[in-house]
């Protein structure tokens, strides 16, 4: 009687099992579509309707699932350092070889901002609104980045070595990286404009990534 009953449970575990991935499906198609919408429209552009319809679902969904549509682009701003955060995470540096762990912590920076082109616009987005939806948000002191805490540990292990200067703070070091990659694919539409030439092309973009790296070992290397 036991067994009977115990077979009878198991394909009702299984629907409740295929019901809760199908809601998570449901979840993150929103999260997909809105990812997308709010990147091409902005916050006050990218509806309800125009994202319900992107992901081929309701507008009732994304209440049910996110509360409202500052709770959905809360959400999306998360999942874009979510992403980082876990790229950063799966870099391959070895800091006790400084010199180049660095080199690869500006390279990843910079082609990051350029294979994400929607990561540079939604922040760009937020930063309109001066940050005040990510304020919002319990979760958004746990994405500060792990590159952080990589260069701390290359710049450490270059001043133990004589490489680099011993004074140099590893938030500083990372906002004069992301800073230089950051504004460079921003504004490269404008500033090929300005400058009379196309910074999108591949010999520019390497160009300026070499730079990026001359700025940053000078930067760091101890005084002479």
């Amino acid at each position: 009687m036991t067994e009977r009953k115990a077979a009878a449970k198991r394909p009702s575990a299984r629907r409740t099992g295929a019901r809760e991935l199908a809601a998570q499906a449901t979840r993150e198609n929103i999260l997909r579509a809105a990812t997308k919408v709010f990147a091409r429209y902005g916050y006050e552009g990218g509806s309800v309707e125009k994202i319900s319809r992107a992901a081929k679902s309701f507008d009732r969904m994304i209440y049910y699932y996110f509360g409202s549509k500052e709770g959905l682009f809360i959400e999306v701003i998360e999942s874009i350092y979510r992403r980082m955060n876990e790229a950063e995470e799966a870099l391959d540096i070895r800091p006790d070889a400084p010199v180049e762990a660095l080199k690869a912590v500006v390279r990843f920076v910079s082609q990051y901002y350029r294979r994400n082109p929607e990561f540079v616009t939604l922040l760009n987005t937020e930063n309109l609104h001066k940050g005040r939806h990510i304020a919002k948000s319990p979760r958004a002191r746990e994405y500060s980045s792990p590159a952080v805490s990589v260069i701390a540990q290359v710049l450490a292990s270059g001043a133990a070595a004589g490489v680099f200067r011993s004074d140099l703070q590893a938030r500083d070091l990372y906002l004069l990286i992301a800073s230089m990659g950051y504004f460079y694919q921003s504004n490269r539409y404008t500033l090929s404009a300005f400058l009379g030439e196309e910074l999108d092309r591949p010999e520019a973009i390497a160009h300026w990534d070499a730079v990026m790296v001359d700025v940053v070992l000078r930067t760091v290397a101890p005084a002479r």
